[in-house]
């Protein structure tokens, strides 16, 4: 049961958890289980395997119409599973923000009220040393990096932050062009063949699956990471919160605190409501749907090459879509989280400097570390502009006009499946660089919020001492 001083903003936290159905944690958890360690190394694996079967059977059209669908398949199982994964990310994220603000507040009144209080023997604030006093560490918990199951997670969390970071940085992303140009160049000497089509197609596609298992795996990480990190500054928040308690006296339960809610042009609004349909129940069933009806109407088209380009080309464009807009939202919903935090980091400063308290320096980074992160922000920020996502809507009903006019033929549906494997391939490399950026500031600021309140709770319990001359 919640104590008298649990803010209004956790106590609703924890009913909008409790309400969720019973379907809804049941894809919550196959979302996680899309994301564990499991499904990454058997996805690495399986394209391995299929790189070893292509050198005995690339030649043939069936293998490579075959498994280029059946990735395609897969893929855009993950596209929905990603979009729910974000936007459950984004709402717990949202909660410690509004419960951080709502300590916040009760924080500030009664430092102002301690420090009115003349039975306090503090320092003056002239006099404040910065210090961080080992009263305020936790006890540590027996170390279990040592055992076979930690070092076995260890090493596959490195092993998939190593493929994200490769993955997502720049050279990649400008070898990937590199590659497609290359593979244009041989465009006239094959004569701009289907099999032409289908090589880059089939890479692309084992690329995509790659891609889509890493990021998911980083996301889990990087989630669990993250939680932890709000963890801890819970754990320092109700710490300074109980002191402050004892010194003031003051019973009045944190208030509730609302984030608002960010104005958005009608694009991006549209943006939302089509990744809530995707990311949710509804989406998910109408994913099942159409999978069931394109594996009904399998006996009518004979299971032919045609029957799985179908399936290819609907993945394909609307992969292609989700691309875009997963980027889309990665940048808007971290920004807003990010504003949110800010709101809190801000407050802090506010106490400490009234309190007295040094700021710590912040860390700079290396001139080429800062360049190459200049280069990443702006082609995410370019890349996740509703603009673009329009753009891309654009380009999927040019598509399909060209295979209408090629009355949906082989060549005609492979136009809707390689432009849009290509591109949505690009747009995946983006959004693991823009995950990557995004998940080291995140880290970033939570490390020096926690670092400010642990300063704080070192005034409250008097830990602070002169500054020696």
């Amino acid at each position: 049961m919640p104590d008298a001083n649990d803010s209004e903003t956790e106590k609703a936290a924890t009913m909008a958890t409790a309400t969720r159905t019973k379907l809804d944690r049941w894809l919550d958890a196959v979302v996680q289980f899309s994301g564990s360690s499991f499904v990454f190394l058997l996805t690495f694996g399986s394209v391995f395997a299929w790189a070893l079967l292509g050198i005995e059977f690339a030649s043939t059209v069936s293998w490579a119409v075959t498994i280029s669908n059946v990735q395609a398949i897969v893929c855009y199982i993950f596209d929905s599973l990603l979009m729910r994964q974000q936007l459950t990310g984004y709402e717990e994220d949202m909660r410690n923000a509004a419960v951080l603000q709502s300590r916040l507040i009760s924080h500030k009144r009664m430092m102002t009220e301690a420090l009115g209080n003349a039975r306090l023997d503090k320092p003056t604030r002239a006099e404040v040393k910065y210090a961080m006093a080992a009263t305020i560490q936790e006890p540590r918990s027996p170390d279990t990096r040592s055992t076979p199951t930690a070092i076995m997670q260890h090493w596959k969390h490195r092993f998939s932050d190593a493929i994200a970071a490769v993955l997502g940085h720049m050279v990649t992303i400008l070898l990937f062009w590199v590659c497609i140009a290359v593979w244009l160049g041989f465009g006239p000497a094959n004569g701009w063949s289907d099999e032409w089509q289908l090589y880059i197609n089939s890479s692309t596609s084992a690329l995509l699956l790659l891609v889509f298992a890493v990021l998911s795996n980083i996301r889990n990480t990087h989630a669990a990471r993250t939680q932890q990190a709000f963890a801890s500054l819970a754990r320092t928040d109700e710490e300074l919160e109980r002191r402050l308690r004892q010194i003031t006296g003051d019973v009045q339960p944190n208030p509730m605190v609302t984030v608002p809610v960010p104005n958005v042009s009608r694009g991006q609004r549209a943006i939302f409501y089509y990744a809530d349909l995707v990311g949710t129940l509804t989406g998910v069933i109408i994913m099942l749907v159409v999978i069931v009806a394109w594996i009904a109407v399998g006996p009518v088209l004979q299971f032919s090459d045609n029957w799985w380009l179908l399936i290819g080309t609907y993945a394909g464009l609307i992969g292609m879509h989700d691309g875009f807009v997963l980027e889309n939202m990665q940048t808007c919903l971290h920004g807003y989280v990010d504003g949110a935090l800010a709101t809190v980091h801000e407050g802090d400063v506010s106490l400490m400097q009234d309190l007295g308290l040094l700021l710590r320096p912040e860390d700079g980074a290396a001139p080429e570390e800062l360049e190459s992160q200049r280069q990443k922000e702006a082609v995410v920020s370019a890349m996740s502009r509703p603009v673009v996502v329009l753009a891309n809507v654009v380009l999927i009903l040019g598509l399909l006009v060209g295979a209408s006019l090629l009355q949906w033929n082989v060549t005609g549906q492979l136009l809707c499946n390689v432009p849009p494997s290509i591109i949505e391939s690009f747009m995946m490399l983006i959004v693991i660089t823009g995950h990557d950026l995004a998940d080291k500031k995140r880290r970033s600021d939570l490390k020096r919020m926690l670092d400010h309140r642990l300063e704080l709770l070192c005034w409250a319990r008097g830990t602070l001492v002169p500054e020696t001359k």
